[in-house]
C-alpha cells in the first residue's frame, strides 16, 4: 500500500484512481491513513459484501477469527469491467505499483 502511495502521481497522470477496501470500520481506516500518510481513499466494507462479490473473502483469517479481505489488486475500468487481477494468499506479497501501472497502461493502450 505504501508503494502505491509513493507512485500515486504516476497513476493520476494517466487518469487512474487508486483505492483500498477492507472490512475495517471507517474510523479504523481513517486512523491507518493518518498514521501512515496515505492520501488515496480507503473504503470500508465491514460486512464484506463487496469483498465477497469480488471473491476475495478470507474467512476467519483476521484477529480473533474475524473475516478479512484476501490480498489482491484489481484494475476496474470506467465501465466497471475487471481488466486485471493480482491475487495472493500472503499478506507480505503485493503487486509492485510499477508492474501494476505497466499492465494497466498496456490494457488501456497508454
Amino acid at each position: 500500500m505504501r508503494g502505491f502511495e509513493k507512485h500515486l502521481n504516476e497513476f493520476h497522470q494517466h487518469g487512474i484512481e487508486v483505492a483500498a477496501i477492507s472490512v475495517d470500520s471507517p474510523q479504523e481506516s481513517n486512523h491507518l491513513c493518518q498514521s501512515r500518510g496515505y492520501t488515496y481513499p480507503f473504503l470500508s466494507d465491514p460486512n464484506a459484501e463487496v469483498i465477497r462479490g469480488y471473491g476475495i473473502l478470507h474467512a476467519k483469517a483476521g484477529e480473533n477469527g474475524r473475516d478479512i479481505a484476501r490480498p489482491a489488486e484489481f484494475f476496474v475500468d470506467s465501465a466497471g469491467v475487471i481488466r486485471w487481477v493480482n491475487l495472493t494468499d500472503d499478506l507480505r506479497i503485493r503487486a509492485r505499483p510499477e508492474a501494476a501501472l505497466d499492465v494497466i497502461l498496456r490494457q488501456i493502450g497508454g
